[in-house]
């Protein structure tokens, strides 16, 4: 008597391929500067590491030094190397830059969740509150606010700078949150969510602000971009980050102003850095809105 042989079984489907992989298939360019983030993020986290000097060294000896191998990018006027500046830079732009969108994204799309759910006069209130802050443009609202309040630091961070920047971002995404949440607010599970007797904020929470993920996260990474251009340009003013700290728009103000003609590079390598780290993010800030979009999807 001979034993019948089992059924081979079929493979298994093949597993959906990873989001990160389609991603980076399909937005080269996003994939791109999402390296340059990571690496500028790199630099900022292991600063003493990768910095070849102290960025607060005083070298009288290599004052205006061009660029060379002992100084990459060359020496300002106080012979402090601005290579390693730069790098100690990044981490200054980036934790505020990463705060402030954070803050003023996250807050703005509770109001813009909240003005949708609810409509009728809290909507009406809280989209004039909205229109009065969109009447300013963003740098000269947060010039207001941090010329306004005296300046509080926590851990070395200037918290008033922090919340200047997040104040203009917040009117901003709570617009466009809002026409993403009125849209979810009449879908049948929220209406049944509502006969079932669930509280406004269950229905918030677990039904509408999931479903606004998408643009939330698309404005607050295009807004960090914002938030490094504003806090260069307050520092630059004499309004945010303050001496000796090495800040790209801090760089930019003083000395480099006056010796531009003897020290071209003081300019040239700040300002690179700024223009580099903002494209990077409102690259990757489109790649992902045409990623997550299913209107973009081909």
């Amino acid at each position: 008597m001979t034993l019948a042989t089992p059924a081979i079984p079929e493979a298994a489907a093949a597993r959906a391929p990873s989001p990160y992989i389609e991603f980076c298939k399909q937005q080269p360019l996003g994939t791109v500067s999402f390296v340059i983030i990571v690496a500028m993020m790199f630099a900022g986290l292991f600063s003493p590491l990768v910095a070849p000097y102290d960025p607060l060294d005083i070298d009288f000896g290599a004052i205006l030094g061009a660029p060379s191998w002992e100084h990459w990018c060359g020496t300002d006027a106080y012979g402090r190397d601005i290579c390693s500046r730069l790098i100690y830079g990044s981490r200054t732009a980036l934790v505020i830059g990463f705060i402030s969108s954070f803050l003023g994204s996250t807050i703005g799309a509770m109001l813009g969740v909240a003005s949708a759910y609810f409509g009728g006069k809290i909507d009406d209130w809280i989209q004039r509150f909205v229109d009065i802050l969109l009447a300013f443009p963003l740098i000269v609202l947060a010039l207001v606010v941090v010329a306004a309040f005296r300046k509080f630091t926590v851990g070395g961070v200037d918290v008033n700078l922090i919340v200047a920047i997040a104040i203009p971002i917040l009117p901003r995404v709570a617009r466009v949150v809002r026409a993403a949440a009125l849209g979810v607010r009449v879908m049948p599970y929220v209406d049944a969510a509502r006969a079932a007797g669930y509280s406004h904020t269950r229905i918030i929470f677990r039904h509408m602000a999931p479903n606004v993920v998408a643009p939330y996260l698309i404005m607050l990474t295009a807004f960090i971009a914002q938030a490094i251009l504003a806090e260069a340009s307050l520092s630059f003013l004499g309004l945010g980050v303050t001496e000796p700290t090495a800040a790209w728009g801090l760089m930019l103000s003083g000395n480099a102003a006056d010796f531009y003609r003897e020290a071209p590079w003081m300019i040239l390598f700040p300002g690179a850095m700024i223009s580099l780290a903002v494209f990077a993010f409102n690259l990757f800030g489109d790649s992902l809105r045409d990623f997550l979009d299913p209107r973009f999807k081909v």
